[in-house]
């Protein structure tokens, strides 16, 4: 399974216009499209920063939608009033504990490790990370995407409220900490969004 995200540093006003935008215009168009499992949306209203992920089935269903999605993302960054930044990666990891609902909340952590340590960092994940997770107060899913060519990661965790993501904090630093220890990840960046479309229907890989 692939996805593309595309990330717009947009104008916090014109943030409704956007997700009403992807909502309403590009999630029916691609979604329509043969190996399109999805698509969701996160937003930090604070910053006015945007993510958008499309699912695939594989690497040539992605690749094949490209065409199409160009003029949509064109047209995006015109609505949002920002540029948009394209990133195609490998879905190794999502699990659902449940559906998340209105209200939901994104913790999204970016990651760099050598190319090689790569496949280890995904196994910890997998085998020690993901168990931690699932005990998290208002836990709803986990996934970890990476590009394994650039040697970059990023880790999803939703939660049920604003009030859940908070209350994780502290759990998730301390197991980011474990990470960059024990697999020698290092972390770029940490942030927090709004989760406003929740339309992936990636089967699970755990």
């Amino acid at each position: 399974m692939y996805a593309r995200s595309t990330t717009i540093q947009a104008d916090p006003n014109r943030l409704d216009e956007g997700i009403a935008y992807v909502r309403d215009d590009v999630m029916p168009t691609l979604s329509g499209m043969d190996g399109c499992v999805g698509l969701s949306m996160i937003v930090d209203r604070t910053s006015g920063r945007s993510i958008t992920t499309t699912a695939w089935r594989d690497e040539e269903a992605m690749r094949a939608s490209d065409a199409a999605a160009r003029p949509l993302r064109e047209r995006a960054g015109q609505v949002f009033a920002g540029k948009p930044e394209v990133n195609v990666w490998e879905i190794a990891v999502l699990h659902r504990v449940e559906e998340a609902g209105e209200g939901a909340c994104v913790r999204v952590s970016w990651l760099r490790a050598d190319s090689d340590r790569i496949q280890r960092a995904v196994e910890a994940f997998r085998t020690q990370s993901l168990p931690a997770i699932e005990g998290l107060p208002g836990i709803r899913s986990a996934s970890l995407f990476v590009d394994r060519d650039q040697g970059r990661a990023v880790v999803s965790t939703t939660y049920d409220s604003r009030a859940s993501l908070e209350r994780s904090r502290d759990a998730a630093t301390a197991l980011r900490g474990k990470l960059v220890q024990e697999q020698g990840v290092e972390v770029l960046e940490v942030g927090e969004f709004d989760l406003v479309l929740a339309h992936l229907r990636v089967p699970e890989t755990v």
